[in-house]
């Protein structure tokens, strides 16, 4: 858990989207990469649209769906105060206008209780507690393998989605029963999207949403292949054309509305 804001050289300011977005991350502990970059190109969302971002870090996927979509209402929750702090500040500075509340999403403040949103996101760590061995930050700990239970994350979601309003999660493969079990719980209509790290090779990273109230039956997309050819064989990105289009260029997956 990291409470005190991080010290100026403590940090690093990065590119994405092909330097669209810059985000300041710490040098030392949590770094976001890939994930929230697809995580926010695969949210249909629209102008005018509330989206709320569940354990946001330092806000690289609002940033992202921001950038993407204007005119956004956008809104997250950290349990990290210098992470909360960090999404503020990244929000501001990419021109980005939001609210980021600082607690835990099991039991939200007051302000974010007393809204609703389109679109819930998030990126929940991709370990469980106890399982693993440990990061050697606490708070890149804390991103990785947190104590609240998938359940809990899809439960807050859902609770924060007006009628009809959709979640969207992504997450590791192999937590896939008990995301989706989560999900059937609470939700309805759900679409799976596996992302393939190339052709021909099983997923490892799965993208799952579902909407409040939904009744349609579920589906799996086809997946999403991330790098061409069967090896990375040299230095350099090998993300196939489409990837390329949404890490550097902020285009949105072709994933069905």
């Amino acid at each position: 858990m990291r409470t005190e804001p991080f010290a100026a050289d403590a940090l690093q300011r990065d590119a994405f989207l092909g330097g669209r977005v810059w985000i300041w991350q710490p040098l030392q502990g949590y770094r976001a990469g890939i994930d929230p970059v697809l995580l926010a190109a695969s949210v249909p969302a629209q102008a005018g649209q509330a989206v709320l971002e569940l354990g946001c870090g330092a806000g690289p996927a609002l940033c992202c769906l921001g950038h993407r979509v204007a005119g956004l209402d956008l809104a997250g929750i950290e349990l990290q105060p210098a992470y909360a702090g960090l999404a503020r500040r990244n929000l501001e500075e990419n021109g980005l206008s939001g609210t980021v509340w600082t607690g835990d999403l099991r039991q939200p403040p007051p302000g974010m209780r007393a809204r609703s949103f389109d679109h819930v996101i998030a990126n929940p760590p991709y370990f469980e507690a106890g399982k693993r061995a440990v990061a050697d930050a606490a708070d890149r700990e804390t991103a990785l393998a947190g104590d609240t239970p998938l359940a809990d994350w899809i439960a807050t979601a859902t609770r924060r989605l007006k009628p009809r309003g959709m979640a969207h999660v992504i997450q590791r493969v192999e937590r896939l029963p008990e995301l989706m079990h989560a999900m059937y719980t609470h939700l309805g209509t759900l679409e799976l999207i596996p992302l393939l790290p190339r052709e021909g090779r099983a997923p490892r990273l799965i993208l799952m949403r579902g909407r409040k109230d939904g009744r349609a039956p579920f589906r799996c997309h086809p997946g999403i292949v991330l790098h061409r050819g069967a090896l990375h064989e040299r230095d350099g990105e090998d993300y196939t054309d489409l990837l390329r289009g949404v890490m550097r260029e902020g285009l949105a997956l072709p994933v069905p509305a």
